[in-house]
């Protein structure tokens, strides 16, 4: 049986602000942006403390200050959270070197090799990042990626879930069923107008009834998903031909200036990625998902791969341009993509 652990940091951005100026521990932390809530931005992180708030991760800034006027809004810092973020994925491969890094603020391991057992695997993770690092994470460990994800999110913070098949029934079922991963507002609202409230009571119904409803490959992941069903690998390598970010609004906006704040997030953090991989991009792509689901990409590509936060925003925010936002309904989701990647140390050949 497989053994699949997931990393999750705690409010990694506003642990590390909270670790760096002890004088915020305790108080609500929000960061993103620039930093200041009167301009435009999107939350990136939010301390616990802000969360009691209702503040949450792609909220506009204002709306955050709206809720929390007391709160400290702080910049995002990539460049620190990146460091930090290394140094955290070198203690995961001392433990394991089957890793697959997905963000910057969680990692899922295959330990099945590990003869030692999942407790003290997990105990051993935590101690050594809360000693190099000041700060705390949250661990799931299950036989599949999925459920390990799901557990990592079950206790925070500093939590530590153990989940095995026939936990499934017992502690996933009566979960929310936004709580799927997959799942978003919108499924949920077709969901609840159906009577399905829980992971159990979308796993009641027949795949078929499923397929119908969305769709053959959404329809089969739901149905598989929903019983704990996941037999997707743990990546450790692979060359990416893109590296992409995008936000699903809690609710629908409709003001260009929230839009265009979280594309300006969205592109610092594929910056981040781009440089932290040693990657360029030649293509920028935008991608805006309205109310009634509509998708709408532009693209626009560059005569020379680059890294550079400037002009990859700058290209995203003109293809933004090209998106007529005030004749359709409200935007859902806004994301951002680039494309055609090459090393950074790759000299480019100019033909003449």
């Amino acid at each position: 049986m497989r053994r699949i652990l997931h990393v999750d940091m705690d409010a990694f951005f506003a642990m590390i602000e909270q670790k760096r100026r002890p004088a915020l521990k305790g108080l609500p932390v929000v960061v993103g942006g620039r930093g200041n809530p009167a301009s435009r931005g999107v939350v990136s992180t939010a301390s616990y403390e802000a969360r009691k708030f209702g503040i949450r991760s792609a909220m506009p800034l204002r709306t955050a200050y709206a809720l929390c006027p007391r709160a400290v809004f702080l910049p995002v810092d990539y460049e620190t959270y990146s460091r930090v973020s290394r140094r955290i994925k070198g203690i995961l491969r001392e433990i394991s070197p089957v890793i697959e890094d997905v963000g910057i603020d969680e990692a899922f391991l295959d330990i099945s090799q590990l003869e030692a057992p999942p407790e003290e695997i997990a105990g051993r993770i935590k101690a050594r990042i809360l000693q190099e690092t000041g700060l705390t994470c949250s661990i799931g460990i299950a036989p599949n990626k999925l459920l390990a994800k799901m557990g990592s999110d079950l206790r925070k913070p500093d939590g530590l879930t153990i989940l095995v098949r026939e936990d499934v029934e017992r502690l996933i079922w009566p979960l929310a069923v936004r709580k799927l991963h997959g799942v978003g507002p919108k499924t949920e609202a077709h969901l609840k107008a159906a009577g399905i409230r829980t992971i159990g009571d979308l796993a009641s119904l027949s795949r078929e009834r499923l397929i119908n409803s969305f769709g053959r490959s959404y329809g089969t992941y739901l149905y598989a998903a929903s019983r704990g069903m996941d037999d997707s690998p743990v990546v450790t390598e692979w060359e990416p031909r893109s590296m992409s970010r995008e936000t699903t609004f809690d609710a629908d906006v409709s003001d260009r200036e929230t839009v265009t704040g979280v594309l300006r997030d969205l592109a610092q953090d594929v910056v981040s990625s781009l440089k932290r991989g040693g990657y360029r991009g030649r293509t920028v792509g935008v991608k805006i998902r309205f109310g009634d689901f509509k998708t709408i990409t532009r693209a626009m590509t560059f005569l020379d791969p680059s890294d550079s936060l400037e002009m990859i925003l700058e290209a995203a925010l003109r293809c933004l341009d090209r998106v007529d936002l005030s004749s359709r309904s409200r935007v859902r989701l806004v994301g951002i993509r680039v494309t055609h990647l090459e090393r950074a140390d790759q000299e480019s050949l100019c033909l003449f």
